[in-house]
């Protein structure tokens, strides 16, 4: 998965795997895995959870809210879940570096409420919370593209992390997909904080929702593409991030090793 910040902005040069430009998508190699980058935190990281092997970053928090959800994650019959979800949710919309690593902690606060007492308030409240923000997505990005750019990694993290029977929430993958081709129209494509936002959610989502329906991730690549071969005042950066993706795809959601050394040659720390 590329790096957030730091791709070098230059002119695109011949790509050396450029023919997935002109072709029709690829059919995906059987057991291709994403491998999403580490996430660098500009806070200190709270140690909690079993044996203490569950990492979350909440010392953005106030002392009470810290509080709070630390007990959501040691017993959570002991707290309102449903503000804790309210909670979760609003510092997802404010904080980029936080919408990146919610999943992890929703995640480990529903484990911890079906072992304890077999009931889902916790996800109950986080995907009402979620379908609410959904249904004003187009008023959120009009008020603050920083919120509509949290929402949608924050809605991804949570399809990434949540599981039903081992399989990503259906009830999510329309919703994911929505948002990811709001990020594919041309005024988004205008928008480096948002090609940068589709790029890296295709990083750590696509191959998943391409499992889940093939169909539309053929059509958001068609935006992607038309994107990126009819340029509209597209940056060089928005140029080269849009030819990335489309060639992860083309390599079965994989970096070639020629690709990695192609794109990310001159990423500086």
């Amino acid at each position: 998965m590329p790096p957030e910040h730091g791709l070098p902005v230059r002119v695109l040069r011949p790509s050396p795997v450029g023919h997935a430009l002109r072709g029709s998508s690829p059919t995906l190699r059987p057991g291709a895995v994403i491998s999403p980058s580490p996430v660098k935190s500009c806070w200190g990281w709270v140690v909690m959870g079993e044996a203490g092997r569950e990492e979350y970053k909440i010392q953005s928090f106030d002392a009470e809210t810290q509080q709070l959800l630390k007990t959501a994650l040691k017993d959570p019959g002991a707290v309102d879940l449903e503000k804790v979800a309210n909670v979760i949710v609003d510092h997802s919309l404010q904080d980029r570096v936080f919408s990146k690593e919610a999943g992890r902690m929703c995640y480990a606060i529903i484990q911890a409420e079906s072992k304890q007492a077999g009931q889902s308030v916790f996800r109950r409240g986080l995907l009402n919370r979620l379908q609410q923000e959904y249904q004003t997505r187009e008023q959120l990005r009009a008020r603050s593209l920083q919120g509509w750019v949290c929402y949608v990694t924050f809605i991804c993290n949570i399809f990434d992390y949540l599981r039903v029977n081992n399989m990503p929430m259906m009830a999510l993958v329309n919703p994911v997909y929505d948002c990811l081709f709001r990020l594919a129209q041309p005024d988004s494509l205008n928008e480096e904080e948002e090609v940068d936002c589709l790029v890296l959610q295709l990083h750590r989502v696509g191959e998943q929702l391409e499992k889940m329906n093939g169909q539309r991730m053929d059509e958001l690549f068609v935006l992607i593409r038309d994107g990126f071969l009819l340029p509209t005042g597209l940056s060089s950066l928005a140029q080269l991030l849009l030819l990335e993706i489309i060639e992860f795809r083309a390599a079965g959601w994989k970096t070639t090793a020629a690709a990695h050394k192609y794109y990310y040659s001159e990423v500086s720390d």
